[in-house]
């Protein structure tokens, strides 16, 4: 077990954030955490990260590199910027070599031609293609993903899916993904952790966690879906 998380709980400016909350995810595994805005699943993650205050227990098998890309960065708000995508890639890892920066932009899809520019002169699905391969320079065992394709189309958001499950096959890599997007759940997800505003829903294998009753808890609607096999 890479990680397991245990009756985690965080509270901040007086409110309980997160509520005893426990999972566990394998190598290789994909776990998703599902939820509507405002249900603490970013604060979730940052907990575990040890970025916020938190009671209960993180473990960790060995010391693995963790890889982890937050919410909200998008192209403009680095506009104007005199950053170019390989200053933006020594930010990250001083050391970096070119060669380096080439192999993981060629993984996700881009050109070498794409370093000379400035990062917020991207489109919304290079900066995102670009965000991912920064990640990756520093080799991690796994990665947190917080809502990554946020700003992209529904094309381009199921296109980054797709690439991070291609990514994670070819380098064996373990992924936590933080989304409200049901869509992608069934096809790339080996469990799913569902937080609603009340707290925990559901955790486990989408097939078997996600029933009508919880996904009507979870987003306040009732949904029509087709379950995946």
């Amino acid at each position: 077990m890479l990680l397991e998380a245990k009756n985690i709980n965080v509270t901040l400016n007086g409110a309980r954030i997160v509520k005893d909350i426990s999972f566990s995810v394998d190598r290789g595994e994909v776990l998703t955490i599902l939820g509507p805005n405002g249900a603490g699943k970013s604060v979730l993650v940052r907990a575990i990260l040890g970025l916020v205050p938190y009671s209960g227990e993180v473990k960790w098998e060995g010391s693995p590199t963790i890889g982890y890309l937050p919410q909200g960065l998008t192209p403009v708000k680095m506009k104007g910027m005199p950053i170019t995508v390989r200053d933006f890639f020594v930010l990250k890892r001083e050391k970096v070599t070119e060669d380096e920066m080439v192999t993981m932009l060629h993984l996700v899809g881009l050109h070498e031609r794409i370093l000379g520019k400035l990062v917020g002169n991207l489109s919304g699905g290079q900066f995102q293609r670009m965000l991912i391969a920064w990640v990756l320079i520093s080799r991690p065992d796994i990665i947190f993903f917080d809502e990554p394709t946020t700003g992209i189309d529904i094309g381009g958001g199921e296109t980054i899916y797709s690439l991070l499950d291609t990514i994670r096959k070819k380098e064996n890599l373990t992924i936590v993904l933080v989304t409200h997007d049901l869509n992608i759940v069934y096809e790339y997800s080996t469990n799913v952790l569902c937080l609603g505003n009340e707290g925990w829903l559901c955790y486990g294998p989408p097939q078997e966690a996600l029933d009508p009753r919880t996904l009507e808890k979870l987003f306040g609607v009732k949904l029509k879906y087709h379950k995946h096999h």
